[in-house]
């Protein structure tokens, strides 16, 4: 648990847009939306979600923290990797609905589950009248099936 708690979003638009208080909104669920980019070069490395725990804790201690919708839990990125994500900077949008976190990811510099440094590895193109994916060349940086054993590859 965190000592940092988070006070209720103004209901005057111009406090929540211009004012100094971080209150952030939280959708249904209880998450904001968190884009996160390599500090130094700008690579988009993910999209995830934080409740206001992940959030308190990522604000608190400098090493991101997230809340997996699929696994229903806190966890703190790079934990099982070794993949920390430190933030040099976090901004929040005009409506405090989402957060952008600047980071250096230390370890192998991998981002994503499948080992390489984005998740954002494959395109999505227009081909015959469907969309296809094709790969950007990257490849996994660590080996996944060692770093992650129980997991379903």
């Amino acid at each position: 648990m965190t000592a940092l708690e988070f006070q209720q979003s103004p209901t005057d638009k111009k406090a929540l847009e211009e004012g100094e208080a971080f209150t952030p909104r939280f959708d249904a669920n209880g998450l904001v939306t968190a884009v996160v980019t390599d500090a130094t070069d700008g690579l988009l490395l993910m999209v995830a979600h934080m409740n206001a725990e992940a959030l308190a804790l990522t604000i608190e201690t400098g090493i991101a923290h997230y809340w997996s919708r699929s696994r229903n839990s806190l966890w703190k990125k790079g934990e099982t990797s070794g993949n920390f994500q430190h933030v040099v900077e976090m901004r929040t949008d005009c409506d405090q609905d989402s957060v952008w976190l600047r980071v250096n990811v230390s370890g192998h510099d991998a981002t994503c589950h499948t080992g390489r440094r984005s998740c954002f590895y494959r395109k999505v193109e227009g081909k015959d009248g469907s969309a296809v994916l094709t790969g950007d060349g990257s490849e996994p940086l660590f080996d996944v099936k060692k770093t992650y054993p129980d997991a379903n590859h």
